[in-house]
């Protein structure tokens, strides 16, 4: 049963079939679009539920079409396949699979028969076979579009998993009861069947079409029913993944375009594809490709790049112009040549607002330099004269104002230098402009260009001839010998130096070099005393050396020219050929001057760099720290000289703590520390081939005693080993650190170790330096594990304790250093009671065997060196130091005054019996002792003065432990194992207060002032010493009282506040730096120990960020960071003098300010709070600085400012102070630091309006009213962004006309005020007239 009104669902016989329309393709192509609206003459009723029926009704047509293919033009056979594809969402996948087998087998028919007709060249025979083609081509063409839509619907995850070959043996048989049933129940893929359907579509383009289609309209009709498909199956991302069905939709376009008119429809599908489907952009690219290679056609593809040149693309659509960009590169890879002959019209788009268009053209620049380098037709001249030209292109867009254009340039230029052909000149200005790009605001810039720098080092072309090192000196004296060889062919006799190769220098890069040129490969070189070295078991090393790098060029004797001796027109054909010879070699040497010319340059570009990317190392991105590791690593294997301070300057990065992370491109990238310990080891750890393990050994050994190598010139050293030549001591502790990293990983063999303890015990007279590094070395592994030096004791007693520490007290220090490892390097944990450090006792054989080194020579040589250089040449000397008398030897204070002032507070600080007694000693003994002695004996005094301290803290500790363990003891707690464990953040705190009472007794009443205490013999002496600068001028002994004396006031408040206004004093009028910069420190140790007593004069502390020595000024800051950060002392309005550190000409100060207010910002409201008291200090008064470099302090101050609350008061407080202001130099400060403000909500905005009246009449000033215009700028761009600001709006032009007003009538009253004040003064002269008048 059928409803009523509907057909019955069989194949109705023609006698019953409704007449159909005459079919004209393009009308149903364009009803096609609306199937709702599209009609059937003879519409069949589908019941995706009712198969039975379904196949009954396909059968018939299917039966039809396979009898005959021009069956398809009858009405009913042609209704049913539409009335089936139009209600294909019903249908089953096995009904789907025999609707495409029957229409591809009928139109696979149609075609057999129409191929030969129209060879027989019969019209009206072929002319009958027009209307079944189109028919059949409709059909397919819906057929894909229903297709595709079915897919969709039973599989959400697209068409992806079924997309392979088609299914073999594939026959009807799939449309049986048990396969429907499968197919029901699966979705529906005909993945599988589109390669046939390719193939079908492009054996039909085989037809001459325009014998069939005599009209253009109705032969691009059926071309684009055709064509259509390719399209629409091109736009799944999945089934372009598909290898044979990606190149049949080549072959569809490309016959299509090539045979049938089909180029201009194809222009615009191929630009729509790219445009809308971002996975279209480089197949579209291969597709214009085939079209060119395999059928010769160009056309198309010219004029699709003449389409994207005349298009303009906007910044707000950034989709379109990606996916055009990708087009055009992947076309210019392919087809270099046809893209350069439309280059001058694409490069219109490097203009282009779309920052994605540049980054085309640039790619573009680049494959075309690598295209027209690699070819060789045409003239070599203008080949090279293109290059050129690309080059200034791609050089221009290293200034482009998107950090992704600048860093596609430097990517494409580092893909250049990969290039067979090097462009010696060219690079020259790409390292040129690589360098000023490290000073690019954006680091993924930096980054590139130093990934750029590193390219250009490793690629360099100057390695065919002399290998591949870059060392300066070696490339200046092999230019000062060609210079020289030169001179000596054409006879001239200047001495040359080396030029800076100019830009116009030709551009042939090839006759730059006298060889062929190749890509240069990092050669490590193994130097003549290092292989001598692995022979000698003793390591010992050459200490001669060249002092002076610099190459002296040779005057060469002048040689007359042959034409001065000789007729030239008599030559023989020999002597011609003699003068052939001689052009030539002259040639040569001049080409190679040239080579060298350009090393030369490129070697100082490079090194020039260094600078800016060691100070990328601190940089907080961490590729850029990854990508300036990696540069000094490969400059330093080129042998340059500059790598070494980068190298030296990582070391520090070895405290930095971080994992893994991803890039922007989604690379892994290893750690900071991980990668400088693989670039360490990579350069002074790893073998080298082809040497012997004992050698191996000796050369590992050797690098690391270079290490630590103290005190040598540094070309002693081999680039290779001068790694941290006379490293201070960050750097040995960054070293340390590193080895210990290293050690802790096994990376340093045992092997190794051995040999140190071989060269530090070695019976050969071995330089100083070799032990000192050895022991150094070993001292520094021994953190990691202990045992290294547990297990040579006695070879440290024997060797640095013995006769060889008695000759070298540096070699008994680090040997003693060494020694303290026995005790372990586990760190104690602040403020637990839990001590992990082995002690040992007093009748250890450490401290039996050798007391008389320990207590003599060793103190001797260690205050020795505390006083560095001076101490030393004292030392030197057959003599004893002259008495204090002897002015030859002291140094006096020029002020005299000063010295009255530092007697009166020594007289103020010693009174009683103590002053009396000591006063008369000084009087009445006439004994003069060596001043270096005594300087020895106060630092002996004041280093156990603080190391008393040190021991009534571990007593303080282990009886606060004891007194834990016996109390847990006491009530059946855990024994003391359990205690070490759990009790491991236990804090002093929660032992009673009496041993802390007790200790600070000790330490007040015992040992500056207890009856039997050797300490308090010395405190008088070193007031006097400190105070009587009269009496006691050497600066030795004042040096060395000054540091005792400052270790004293840490041992006793009552010691302090009695004396502690001596150490000011000192630090007021003493002029020696080192003495101020000791007195800084102690102070701020006396903040810590005993701040309530020095807090009335804290003030006192910041007079040393304006003293005149560099080093008294850092250490001054380093102190007030510390005491201030860990509120020790508070900020009372001495911030200024902080800020003005940000603009110190050392760097290192202005880093060490910059790291204090960044930390400072941490704290809550620190910075606002001070805000203006530093701005107020800054700008009057005298302590005022000029004006740039208030802007610039106060530029970074104001970047600490981001609540939005921080900055409405700021608004408010700095407009009540314009109205204070009565100097223009403070209006225009004042301004400056409103405009620096964000003003992100109308509320700052309206406190500024509010605040008119205050600075209304100062908007006269020129720079005044210009920073308030940049305000309402700023407020502008912030309305523009916002939602429905049209109130705010108007409020900013009513205040801007406000503004305005004021500037005027300010203007008008200030002429006013002159033309007053000419008045007055013309008046008064008149009447000064009158009365010196006689009358």
């Amino acid at each position: 049963m059928t409803p009523a009104g509907a057909i019955p669902i069989a194949f109705c016989p023609l006698s019953s079939a409704s007449p159909m329309a005459p079919f004209e393709l393009q009308a149903e192509m364009q009803a096609l679009q609306d199937l709702d609206t599209y009609h059937i003459a003879n519409e069949h009723e589908v019941d995706g539920n009712d198969h039975g029926a379904v196949s009954g009704l396909l059968s018939g047509a299917v039966e039809a079409v396979e009898t005959s293919p021009e069956a398809i033009t009858e009405p009913e056979v042609f209704d049913v396949y539409r009335s089936l594809l139009k209600h294909s969402a019903e249908l089953q996948g096995s009904t789907m699979n025999q609707l495409l087998d029957s229409l591809s087998s009928g139109l696979k028919a149609e075609l057999d028969v129409t191929l030969p007709d129209i060879r027989n060249d019969d019209p009206d025979t072929f002319m009958a076979h027009k209307q079944p083609l189109e028919m059949f081509s409709f059909l397919l063409h819906w057929f894909v579009i229903a297709a595709e839509k079915v897919t969709a619907k039973g599989d959400e995850e697209g068409a992806g998993a079924a997309v392979g070959k088609p299914a073999r043996g594939r026959s009807k048989a799939a449309t049986t009861g048990r396969g429907a049933a499968s197919r029901k129940s699966a979705p529906w893929s005909w993945a599988q069947h589109i390669p046939s359907i390719l193939q079908l579509l492009v054996k039909v383009l085989q037809i001459p079409t325009h014998r069939l289609w005599t009209t253009t309209a109705e032969r691009d009709a059926f071309i684009n029913c055709i064509t259509r498909p390719a399209y629409h199956i091109s736009e799944s991302k999945e089934y372009v993944k598909n290898a044979e069905i990606k190149a049949g939709v080549y072959e569809v376009i490309c016959i299509a375009a090539k045979n049938h008119g089909h180029a201009f429809a194809a222009q615009i599908s191929i630009l729509q594809c790219v445009q809308y489907y971002e996975h279209l952009a480089e197949p579209m690219a291969e597709c214009l490709t085939r079209l060119v290679q395999k059928y010769d056609h160009t056309q198309l593809a010219e004029e699709i790049l003449r389409e994207i040149a005349n298009r303009t693309f906007s910044a707000i659509d950034p989709k379109t112009p990606r996916n055009i960009s990708r087009f055009m590169v992947a076309l210019t890879q392919a087809l270099p040549g046809l893209v350069l002959r439309q280059a001058s019209l694409l490069l219109t788009h490097l203009d282009s607002e779309s920052y994605p268009m540049r980054l085309a053209v640039v790619e573009m620049l680049g494959e075309l330099i690598r295209d027209i380098s690699q070819s060789e037709e045409g003239d070599q001249e203008k080949r090279q004269k293109k290059i050129h030209g690309l080059f200034e292109l791609l050089g221009e867009r290293f200034l482009d104002n998107s950090a992704f254009v600048r860093v596609r340039v430097m990517q494409v230029a580092s893909k250049i230098c990969d290039l067979p052909s090097k462009f010696p000149t060219e690079r020259l200005k790409l390292t040129l402009l690589a360098i000023e790009s490290l000073e690019d605001k954006n680091s993924t810039v930096r980054r590139a260009a130093i990934a750029l720098l590193t390219k250009l080092v490793l690629t360099h072309p100057y390695g065919r001839m002399h290998g591949g090192e870059l060392a300066l000196t070696k490339w200046e004296d092999r230019y000062a010998e060609m210079a020289a060889k030169v001179r000596e062919a054409e006879g001239h006799s200047e001495l040359e130096k080396p030029p800076v190769v100019r830009d116009d220098v030709s551009q042939d890069g090839e006759a730059t070099e006298p060889e062929d040129e190749s890509e240069a490969t990092p050669r490590k070189v193994k130097n003549e005393d290092e292989s001598s070295d692995a022979e000698d078991q003793s390591m010992a090393i050459d200490e001669d050396g060249n002092a002076d790098g610099t190459p002296r060029p040779r005057r060469i004797p002048l040689k007359k020219r042959k034409s001065d001796v000789y007729d030239v027109s008599a030559l023989n054909d020999e002597q011609q050929a003699t003068e052939l010879l001689q052009g030539q070699q002259a040639m040569s040497f001049k080409l190679r001057k040239r080579y060298c010319a350009e090393a030369v340059e490129f070697i100082k570009q490079i090194e020039s760099a260094m600078l800016f990317v060691a100070d990328l190392l601190g940089s907080k991105a961490k590729s850029e720290v990854l990508e300036a590791i990696e540069f000094f690593r490969i400059t330093h294997e080129y042998e340059m000289e500059g790598a070494e301070a980068g190298l030296k300057r990582m070391l520090h990065l070895v405290w930095v703590k971080d994992n893994a992370a991803v890039d922007e491109d989604g690379k892994e990238l290893k750690g900071i520390k991980a990668r400088l310990i693989e670039c360490y080891r990579a350069l002074y750890f790893d073998a080298v081939p082809d040497m012997e393990p004992k050698q191996q050994v000796n050369r590992i050994t050797k690098n690391m005693i270079e290490c630590v190598k103290y005190n040598l010139p540094p070309r002693t050293l081999t680039p290779k080993l001068r790694m941290t030549y006379n490293t201070d001591m960050a750097g040995l502790t960054s070293l340390e650190e590193l080895l210990r990293t290293m050690m802790d990983d096994d990376q340093i063999h045992g092997d190794v170790i051995g040999k140190l303890w071989a060269v530090y015990s070695s019976p050969k007279k071995l330089p100083r330096e070799q032990r000192r590094g050895a022991i150094t070395i070993l001292g520094m592994l021994a953190l990691a594990r202990r045992s290294i030096v547990q297990d040579k004791v006695d070879k440290l007693l024997k060797i640095g304790l013995g006769r060889e520490g008695k000759e070298d007290p540096v070699l008994a220090r680090y040997t003693c250093i060494a020694l303290q490892r026995l005790s372990g390097s586990a760190k104690k944990v602040k403020g637990s009671l839990i001590d992990k450090s082995t002690r040992f006792p007093m009748d250890s054989v450490i401290f039996r065997e050798r007391p008389d080194l320990l207590c003599d020579t060793i103190i001797k040589g260690f205050t020795r060196r505390v006083f560095g250089q001076q101490a030393e040449g004292l030392q030197g000397r057959s003599t004893p130091i002259p008495p204090q008398g002897n002015q030859q030897q002291d140094v006096s204070m020029d002020e005299a005054g000063s010295e009255t002032v530092i007697d009166k507070t020594l007289d103020e600080s010693l009174t009683g019996a103590d002053a009396t007694a000591l006063s008369a000693d000084l009087t009445q003994s006439s004994d003069r002792g060596d001043s270096f002695v005594l300087s020895q004996l106060l630092f002996i005094v004041g280093h156990v003065a603080i190391k008393q301290i040190v021991f009534l803290e571990l007593v303080e500790r282990e009886w606060k432990r004891q007194k834990e363990v016996g109390k847990a003891t006491a009530e059946g707690g855990k024994p003391d194992s359990a205690i070490a464990k759990d009790e491991l953040e236990q804090v002093a705190g929660n032992a009673e207060d009496e041993i802390g009472d007790r200790v600070a007794a000790i330490r007040e009443t015992e040992l500056l002032y207890g009856e039997h205490s050797l300490l308090a013999k010395f405190g008088p002496m070193l007031v006097t010493i400190c105070g009587k600068q009269t009496a006691y001028k050497n600066p030795i002994l004042r040096a060395a009282a000054v540091l005792a004396f400052s270790k004293f006031l840490c041992v006793s408040s009552h010691y302090c506040d009695k004396h502690h206004m001596l150490l000011f004093t000192l630090l007021k009028k003493t002029k020696d730096p080192n003495i101020r910069s000791n007195i800084v420190i102690a102070l701020g140790d006396l903040a810590v120990s005993f701040g309530s007593v020095i807090d009335e004069s804290n003030a006192e502390l910041y007079r040393g960020l304006s003293d005149s020595n560099r080093r008294v000024k850092k250490n001054t800051l380093m102190v007030l960071t510390h005491l201030i950060l860990n509120g020790m002392i508070k900020i009372k309005g001495q911030l200024g003098e902080m800020a003005k550190c940000l603009e110190d000409p050392d760097q290192r100060i202005a880093d060490l300010a910059k790291l204090f207010f960044t930390e400072l910002s941490t704290k809550d409201n620190a910075i606002y709070n001070n805000l203006p008291d530093v701005i107020s200090h800054l700008s009057t008064g005298e302590h005022a600085v000029d004006e740039e470099a208030f802007q610039s302090t106060m530029k970074y101050i104001f970047t600490f400012i981001e609540k939005e609350k921080q900055a409405e008061s700021i608004v408010e407080k700095l407009c009540q102070r314009m109205r204070l202001a009565t100097e223009e130099r403070q209006w225009r400060d004042i301004a400056f630091c409103l405009s620096l403000l964000p003003f992100k909500s109308d509320r700052s905005i309206k406190k500024l309006i509010e605040g008119l009246s205050h600075y209304r009449d100062k908007l006269h000033e020129p720079k005044v009213f210009e920073y308030f215009s940049e305000i309402l700028a700023k407020a502008r761009q912030r309305q523009s962004k916002a939602v429905g600001a049209s109130k705010p709006e108007a409020e900013l032009n009513e205040f801007e006309s406000i503004l305005q007003e004021a500037k005027e009538q300010g203007e008008e009253d200030l002429a006013l005020e002159k033309r007053a004040e000419t008045k007055k003064a013309a008046a008064k002269k008149r009447a000064s007239r009158r009365t010196t008048r006689p009358r």
